[in-house]
């Protein structure tokens, strides 16, 4: 029986933290970086001040094809490339997100790759790792706590009671507090009224988190926080309640990079965590600048396929951060590709080469997508043993018929030595320099023009549809001032359109738009379409029923 990601991990020979940051040359000095246990680090702000004349090194974005049950492996791909260009003499850093403990303990498990492509300690990371997300929960709720408290006080800023649009987190999925009333009990109380909870990686302060550059901007973003409005429409913000002070006092630490390492001992930033779906859904700008600082080669990851997560790293995280991705690698499997050419997952084990051929639209629309950012794209083909030579050889065949090259990996099993080519390929597509970055609309562009745009350009939809409730509130945030931020659609992650069901490259039909929220903080409108949790649930059967300690002390069922 195969060993199992949990296991693997285990047995990793991890090397003292001090050890790995010599690699990326950052001195074993006080000033630069503070041990968290032997194998975590963060390193200090002061320490990425004396970096910032440093030429940057170049940026690999992985991204995916539209998720399936059958799984991309995104993340494992990420690490087993960064480890394949160290491999091949390169100085390749990873920088991912840190995993939410709500999927961890829900449907998805552990994000930290898997097989020998991981980073490592596993359990740490997966778990409460530096307490980043513990920070951020504090930070949001304490902010919570000013809006009611200001309330029952007086609400000398006639905050309307109803039109409170700051609501609490936490950092699990819980849908009974999905909608709740507050301030129950009595005029001791406060003043109930209607609120709920999101988890946290969905805050707005997880994306004010990832998407400022140091310290200042990030207090300054926290204090531009829409909270709620008077009965005027007239809207309040966060630095009405002197909240963004104290609320980056408790992000000061948080908000340092974290560094760990793969299993191949090579350094792995791990750092931030936003949704994918109700924000932008990349690891810190911060974490991503230090790793250009500090490395030759930097890959990141992006959340969801392509059609989400790339489009809003492209568009968001590249607009707010003036970062330039010099190649893209897509990930695709060919027992995701045979889902979307219409198997169901118990067919997937045996060879069928026609499902594979019409699966490939899916691919093929996200390569497009890609290009239409002015990127030079590869294809990492995550391998499976359950692949055959004909699917293998159909896939590379028609990849070479859309212009990219794609290379099989087999990282999983074999670690570094199974990306090499890809690596080689990688490194030979970003020396060519035919990157020409591109945004997929101006800041100009009006708000709803901007929705048309994606949804179009990216989901190859016929229109937008939007009643006049939804349509009013965009030229209300328009006439607010706030018509030249990027737009982040939040929709389903399984399909092109807002039907899940709907695999392959839908196009021609309608995206509906539900709601749009302002994000005025992280400075990005959120345009809700379909049904869109921003507090997921448990499954009927949650990845928690199996993790647990074992006789030893040891955890047992995490991935």
């Amino acid at each position: 029986m195969p060993k199992t990601d949990i296991q693997i991990a285990r047995e990793a020979k991890m090397k003292p933290i001090n050890e790995i940051l010599a690699k990326i040359d950052v001195p074993d000095e006080p000033n630069a970086f503070s041990p968290m246990g032997r194998h975590i680090a963060k390193i200090n702000l002061g320490y990425l001040d004396q970096l910032k004349d440093k030429k940057n090194g170049k940026l690999i974005l992985v991204t995916a094809i539209t998720p399936t049950p059958a799984g991309e492996g995104k993340t494992t791909t990420s690490v087993g490339l960064s480890d394949g260009l160290n491999k091949i003499g390169k100085k390749s850093i990873v920088c991912l997100r840190e995993p939410s403990l709500g999927p961890s303990f829900g449907m998805k498990g552990g994000a930290a790759g898997g097989g020998y492509a991981q980073v490592v300690p596993m359990e740490q990371i997966n778990l409460h790792f530096t307490g980043d997300f513990h920070a951020i929960t504090s930070a949001h709720n304490l902010l919570s706590a000013l809006i009611d408290n200001h309330i029952y006080w007086g609400n000398k800023l006639n905050i309307d009671t109803r039109r409170v649009v700051w609501r609490r987190v936490m950092d699990m999925n819980d849908r009974s507090l999905r909608s709740i009333n507050v301030n129950l009990g009595g005029i001791a109380n406060g003043y109930p009224r209607e609120d709920g909870f999101d988890i946290t990686v969905a805050s707005e302060i997880m994306a004010i988190f990832c998407l400022a550059n140091d310290l200042t901007d990030l207090e300054k973003r926290i204090g531009n926080i829409t909270i709620a409005y008077t009965r005027e429409k007239k809207p309040i913000f966060a630095k009405d309640l002197n909240a963004q002070g104290p609320m980056t006092v408790l992000l000061k630490d948080a908000i340092r990079p974290n560094v760990t390492q793969t299993l191949e001992n090579n350094p792995a930033i791990i750092h931030g965590g936003p949704f994918a779906n109700i924000a932008h859904g990349c690891n810190s700008v911060i974490a991503t600048k230090t790793g250009l600082k500090l490395g030759d080669y930097v890959v990141t990851e992006a959340g969801f396929g392509a059609d989400l997560g790339a489009e809003k790293f492209l568009d968001i995280k590249c607009r707010k951060s003036n970062l330039k991705p010099d190649c893209v690698v897509i990930v695709a499997t060919i027992r995701a590709l045979k889902m979307h050419g219409g198997l169901s997952k118990d067919e997937l084990k045996n060879e069928n080469v026609d499902a594979l051929k019409k699966g490939l639209v899916n691919l093929e629309r996200h390569v497009e997508n890609i290009k239409k950012f002015g990127l030079p794209v590869a294809v990492a083909v995550n391998h499976f043993v359950a692949d055959t030579e004909n699917e293998v050889k159909e896939l590379i065949n028609s990849c070479d018929k859309m212009g990219v090259k794609a290379t099989l990996c087999t990282h999983w099993s074999n670690g570094g030595d199974g990306t090499k080519e890809l690596a080689l390929n990688v490194v030979e597509l970003i020396e060519k320099n035919e990157a020409n970055f591109k945004f997929l609309y101006n800041d100009e562009t009006p708000l709803f023009k901007k929705i048309e745009t994606v949804a179009k350009e990216i989901y190859r939809a016929s229109e937008v549809s939007a009643d006049s409730k939804v349509k009013d509130q965009i030229k209300s945030f328009e006439e607010m001032g706030y018509g030249n931020l990027p737009i982040c659609i939040a929709k389903t992650q399984y399909s092109f359109s807002t039907d899940p069901n709907a695999k392959g490259a839908p196009s021609g039909h309608v995206l509906p738009v539900r709601e749009v929220r302002l994000s005025s903080g992280a400075e990005f409108i959120v345009v809700i379409c379909g049904a869109i949790m921003t507090m997921p649930g448990l499954p009927r059967v949650p990845a928690a029923d199996s993790i647990k300690l074992n006789a030893k002390g040891e955890i047992e069922g995490l991935f």
